[in-house]
């Protein structure tokens, strides 16, 4: 039978050591196997990891299970610099731009925008300009809102804890309607934006992951409204998860090489 009273403060200091070393090694874990790995019951568990999901040691996904936080991922990067993802992520760029045809995007998330890393832009003579560095409301974005969808609703309200920032465009004004939004998302496998982020803009957005499932960037689509027809959403979506993967993958080789 387990012992279920309070543990020391020294033990619970080195319950948390033990998680944290769990989390750096990039696992994710539920409330039970945590308790299971510490020999402690559930409800001892989860008071340990809610202890460091506030102080960002950890962040609770939507299947919620636990894994690395801020503080564990320097910067901010998931073990990954916006030059090593814009390096790995270039070829599975310009295949998507050839698949596409328009222009493509590559972008990660900053607390509560997403910032533009990489691009290619269409050649046609209407077109979408790439961007290169700017900010913009995640909300509002197809791939930001992919990412967004990754999370789990601590960490979404964490980041959106002074509200959604104002977007002349938004059509999305409530936290309630941002999550309806996002499970939608998460049941459709991608995201998109119907002139949200401006007027005459349209496009779809996939989630791209680290080697321990974390979200971390995002492919677009950039399509002015005017040439986007539903008839293209199957194939483009069929070619951003093609794009992601051999992303994820090339990620996933070069944490191995670099362990």
């Amino acid at each position: 039978m387990q012992n279920t009273e309070s543990p020391s403060k020294l033990e619970s200091v080195d319950r948390a050591l033990q998680l944290l070393i769990i989390l750096r090694g990039g696992e994710s874990i539920s409330v039970k196997a945590a308790g299971e790995r510490l020999g402690v019951a559930p409800s001892t568990a989860h008071r340990l990891l809610g202890s460091l999901v506030a102080r960002d040691f950890a962040i609770q996904d939507r299947e919620r299970r636990y894994r690395a936080g801020p503080q564990l991922t320097p910067h901010g990067e998931a073990n990954f610099s916006v030059n090593q993802l814009r390096q790995v992520g270039r070829p599975a760029l310009q295949k998507l731009y050839s698949d596409i045809n328009d222009t493509v995007q590559l972008m990660i998330l900053t607390g509560p925008h997403i910032r533009f890393i990489d691009g290619i832009e269409s050649e046609e003579a209407l077109h979408v300009k790439a961007r290169m560095g700017d900010l913009m409301p995640a909300y509002c974005s197809a791939g930001g809102k992919a990412i967004l969808a990754e999370l789990g609703n601590v960490e979404l309200e964490k980041i959106y804890r002074g509200g959604l920032t104002p977007w002349p465009t938004a059509r999305i004004h409530a936290m309630s309607a941002l999550k309806r939004q996002l499970a939608t998302v998460r049941k459709a496998g991608y995201a998109t934006n119907f002139e949200e982020t401006e007027q005459g803009v349209s496009g779809l957005g996939v989630c791209i992951r680290d080697p321990s499932g974390k979200p971390i960037a995002a492919y677009t689509t950039a399509i002015p409204t005017a040439r986007f027809q539903k008839s293209m959403v199957a194939d483009h979506v069929r070619s951003l998860h093609e794009a992601a993967a051999m992303t994820e993958k090339g990620l996933l080789e070069g944490a191995a090489m670099r362990g």
